[in-house]
């Protein structure tokens, strides 16, 4: 076995370990402080494995802190099937030396997970020996949406993910769940609980069945309590496959996607459609419109400061970001996706597409993500997708290449079948023969500006090979956006 890592303390232990998780928000920048700011001790019945929750405060680089969901578990003994989830040895103050796991892996935590999603069990407070004892902060709360002892059987943490750790477990069937444990939290509702059980208790079979969801309270930087979501459960469905994989598929087999393209632009309509009706919506006024235009325009400079491959998207891309205060006629605001790609969906044999994960682009601000937005803007994140099923086969090759030329008509025809379908459901996306027209047309075209400036950042992060692929969407993009319109024709 390798080295473990040992240490005295916890911000000790974590900092190394923290910086190399795939939900970890500030890769690249230098850890430069390590608070616990709360947590709790989950209740359960295994001699010997303590289960803890902490709340993890990292100030990385210039930015303001972000606070991380971390839960462990302490062992007594190293365990050889828990082996790819050791953190490492920590000098526990009351339990002594013990073998830290993230505890997702760890089916004692998810067991005491599921009891407190149920109503369950835990002890507030800090914990032992790190200062002020239960009741100070670090309360949760399980909330559950449906009756009955938890889900029980075995349990799978999903891979991938970016910025959550999900988990499913039960054995397949209709009591079979996935819950999802936020990484990086933040106060108040999460939209991700919000819109589901909103979608969900409207009726919509579009959202899987919410099972239940835990809340916690921790200090917040300036002082006193705040509240906020720690996890969600719903339903696992286990006949679904996600519709990334179903693209990407079609793409290497050569085959059309225009009929689930057409299908899925109809039921994000429909889920469009019960969002506007079960949350509060908003007219877009002048006031609206230079609110965008001012946001649109500092996602601008905020992409560039992190990818300087977009430097000579800029001009254009604020260009494009000026032509909103001028647009009129536009649908109203209402709550949508926030970050809708081929990856948030689920084709199901017996339901059809089914929308997951409605916590909006993760690097977004919490604040935004729960105000009323544009259904354009899940139209735009989509598109993109297409794009990214289309093309990330042909990653490395000349455009010269026949499986370019292939890939431009694959996007282009799953483009066209989504918008119409989207259309067909009663979207709003101003769709004529040809495609999009009028306001709605210009207003989609710079929201791809922004969603594949945006990719581009992820990319620089994340995953510098595939950069070429935003890059290349912005430069056609950009080539077409339109210049400013005059403010008066704004209502």
């Amino acid at each position: 076995m390798t080295e473990v890592p040992w240490a005295a303390s916890m911000p000790q232990l974590l900092a190394p370990w923290l910086v190399r998780q795939r939900w970890y928000a500030a890769k690249g920048a230098t850890v430069r402080g390590l608070e616990r700011v709360g947590g709790f001790r989950l209740v359960h019945d295994v001699d010997g494995v303590g289960v803890e929750v902490h709340f993890i405060a990292v100030r990385a680089g210039d930015g303001d802190p972000v606070l991380y969901q971390v839960p462990l578990t302490y062992r007594s003994t190293r365990r050889p099937e828990l082996e790819d989830a050791l953190v490492g040895r920590f000098e526990h103050p009351v339990l002594g030396l013990r073998w830290i796991y993230d505890a997702p892996h760890d089916p004692v935590f998810v067991s005491a997970l599921l009891d407190l999603l149920a109503g369950g069990r835990y002890t507030g407070g800090r914990a032992p020996g790190t200062g002020p004892g239960p009741g100070e902060e670090g309360a949760a709360i399980g909330v559950p949406q449906r009756p009955g002892p938890p889900p029980s059987g075995p349990a799978q943490v999903l891979r991938g993910e970016q910025s959550n750790t999900s988990i499913v477990v039960g054995r397949a069937g209709p009591d079979q769940v996935i819950v999802k444990l936020f990484r990086v939290l933040h106060p108040g509702t999460n939209p991700d609980v919000l819109v589901q059980t909103r979608l969900a208790a409207a009726g919509c079979d579009r959202v899987p069945h919410p099972v239940g969801w835990v809340e916690g309270t921790w200090l917040s930087p300036t002082g006193g309590l705040v509240r906020g979501h720690l996890a969600y459960a719903c339903e696992f469905v286990p006949d679904a496959v996600d519709a990334w994989q179903v693209a990407c598929a079609a793409v290497e087999r050569g085959e059309s996607f225009e009929e689930p393209a057409h299908e899925l632009g109809m039921t994000t309509a429909e889920v469009h459609a019960a969002l506007s009706a079960a949350l509060p919506t908003r007219a877009v006024d002048a006031v609206v419109l230079q609110r965008l235009a001012e946001g649109l325009a500092g996602r601008v400079e905020w992409a560039v400061g992190l990818a300087p491959a977009l430097e000579p998207f800029v001009a254009a891309a604020r260009r494009a970001a000026a032509t909103v205060r001028g647009l009129a006629g536009l649908p109203p605001l209402q709550h949508v996706h926030g970050d809708y790609h081929l990856g948030q969906v689920l084709r199901s044999p017996s339901r059809g597409w089914i929308l997951l994960d409605f916590e909006g682009e993760p690097l977004r601000p919490l604040d935004e993500r729960l105000e009323p937005d544009l259904p354009l803007r899940d139209v735009a994140g989509m598109l993109r997708s297409f794009d990214y099923a289309a093309r990330h086969a042909t990653i490395g090759l000349p455009t010269s290449h026949p499986a370019v030329a292939a890939a431009d008509g694959w996007a282009q025809q799953a483009r066209s079948a989504f918008l119409a379908g989207y259309l067909a459901g009663g979207g709003h996306a101003g769709a004529g023969p040809g495609g999009p027209t009028g306001a709605e047309a210009a207003l989609l075209r710079v929201l791809e500006i922004d969603k594949a400036m945006y990719e581009v950042v992820y990319e620089t992060l994340n995953r510098p090979d595939w950069i070429q692929i935003p890059l290349t969407a912005l430069a056609r993009l950009t080539a077409a956006a339109p210049a400013p319109a005059d403010r008066t024709s704004a209502p």
